[in-house]
């Protein structure tokens, strides 16, 4: 198999869980959106942000510092033992300060009469950290099948839970109010149900993993760690920077508008909007998770290069699908948040800014191969804080002006900056010939359709679909007029190879 073929069945097979998760946690958008204000969601969505945040603390880089050197140990059994210890001995540091400090956290996070939320949330971030690296330990083995077991079960449990309580639960007391669901629903909790779901999928995920948590301690290997910790930090950094540019829209954004602009309520309208960009964020998260093992084991291959400039290319042509996609097929994508009386709709101007952020956001993650292959990861560390400041600088100064639009500008900036700074330091260290005057054909096309869509206006909604068609087909067929050659070519098996 080509290692095209086996590049795409990998990211077929350990992305389709994630994918097929989050794309049915889109679906709970709608279930959100009908149930719950605005003011509810937003509560979500600050909350999970706080969350993302704790995440990438609690994993300090190991994951990536355990594909590197599990990849080229002759003993990874003694990377994965202490890299697991290392994961447990925080993970049982952070519950405890959980525990001990929900009050003053809940009070310094303006969410007082919700300490309950802050627990789950703690306690579910904390066991995800620890099976972070189980998780990893599969990809690395090429055990796929496991993999998806484990996240599928992880994913279908939060989700049957989160409709149960959130949408069943209500209907059945309202039925039947002396039902026994009474003596496991309170509907004081509302959208807290949300983070006791995810709580109780990482408790059942993790218990699948004990057999793997069984170690040998002999195997810790603490001048191994301190290596490990010294690759890892910068990860950390470029994590955090990542998230500030990812997340922290949800936590400023809030603080920045006034009290008569209702702040929460504008949080929920623009996250719920952001929901309608999550199929470029599935595609960039299914192809990492395939990309980063396959980019550690045929780094030594003599066409490694070649084959890193290809990938790029077509990792942006379905991206730009992606993007025309979405936009072109707005009017069905925007139900999913709720009517056109709900308020959500007002933020789906934002999503075109999101979808292309995250495009160059995925670029960037792609093309930041140099600086894991050469060990410098500490470039990656810079142009992650370059993007932060972006995105940070321009929220403070263009959310009092502009609102949520803010925060699309200053993602879209901050990954564009980003993605340019790499390119350019990049091809000094590890000089790789992307193909750029295609992807800049294919890029203009596609916003030059774009505007075309937004131009020309037709009432008929069927009509405008049917427009919008053509305009994809078109983007199609130049892809294929230029690509033919090698579209033929690309996973087909090299039979002399075979032979």
């Amino acid at each position: 198999m080509s290692v095209f073929k086996k590049l795409a069945s990998e990211t077929v097979i350990y992305g389709v869980p994630s994918i097929i998760g989050r794309f049915l946690n889109w679906w709970l958008t709608p279930l959100y959106a009908w149930m719950f204000l605005p003011d509810e969601f937003g509560i979500l969505s600050n909350i999970l942000a706080y969350v993302a945040f704790i995440q990438v603390f609690l994993t300090y880089g190991m994951e990536t510092s355990y594909f590197r050197f599990a990849g080229r140990s002759e003993v990874p059994e003694k990377v994965y033992t202490t890299t697991i210890v290392s994961l447990g001995f925080t993970s049982i540091l952070f519950i405890g300060f959980v525990v001990g400090f929900t009050p003053a956290i809940s009070s310094w996070i303006s969410y007082e009469g919700h300490q309950n939320y802050i627990l789950w949330m703690g306690l579910t971030v904390a066991l995800d950290a620890l099976s972070a690296i189980p998780f990893a330990k599969l990809r690395l083995e090429s055990r796929p099948v496991r993999f998806a077991i484990f996240k599928t079960v992880n994913i279908a449990l939060s989700i049957f839970l989160n409709i149960f309580w959130i949408y069943l639960c209500p209907k059945i007391l309202q039925s039947n109010p002396n039902s026994v669901i009474g003596l496991i629903y309170d509907p004081k909790i509302g959208i807290g149900y949300a983070f006791l779901s995810y709580l109780i999928a990482s408790v059942v995920t993790l218990i699948l993993f004990l057999p793997d948590l069984k170690l040998r301690m002999s195997n810790f290997d603490w001048s191994l760690l301190k290596k490990m910790l010294t690759y890892g930090w910068p990860i950390l950094v470029i994590g955090v920077a990542g998230m500030v540019n990812l997340n922290i829209d949800k936590i400023v954004l809030p603080k920045l508008l006034t009290k008569s602009a209702n702040p929460i309520f504008e949080l929920g309208v623009y996250s719920a909007s952001g929901k309608l960009a999550i199929l470029m964020a599935l595609f960039i998260q299914a192809f990492r998770f395939s990309f980063e093992p396959f980019l550690f084991s045929h780094y030594k291959n003599e066409e490694s290069k070649v084959v890193y400039s290809v990938i790029m290319k077509y990792f942006v042509i379905l991206g730009l699908l992606i993007f025309l996609g979405v936009m072109f097929y707005m009017d069905i994508f925007k139900f999913f948040i709720g009517s056109s009386t709900s308020g959500y709709h007002q933020g789906i101007k934002v999503v075109p800014w999101l979808l292309m952020g995250n495009l160059f956001l995925g670029i960037f993650y792609t093309q930041s191969l140099w600086y894991k292959l050469t060990d410098k990861t500490h470039f990656g560390a810079r142009f992650a804080i370059i993007g932060a400041i972006i995105t940070i600088v321009l929220n403070i100064i263009l959310i009092p002006v502009f609102g949520f639009m803010a925060c699309g500008y200053a993602f879209f900036v901050a990954s564009l900056v980003m993605t340019v700074s790499s390119y350019f330091v990049g091809q000094k260290y590890f000089p790789v010939k992307y193909d750029l005057k295609r992807m800049g054909i294919y890029l203009l096309t596609s916003v030059v359709l774009y505007l075309i869509e937004v131009v020309v206006v037709i009432g008929d909604k069927f009509l405008k679909i049917g427009f919008n068609t053509i305009l994809l087909f078109l983007f199609l067929f130049i892809v294929w007029h230029f690509e033919q050659g090698d579209l033929r070519r690309l996973f087909v098996v090299n039979n002399s190879q075979k032979n």
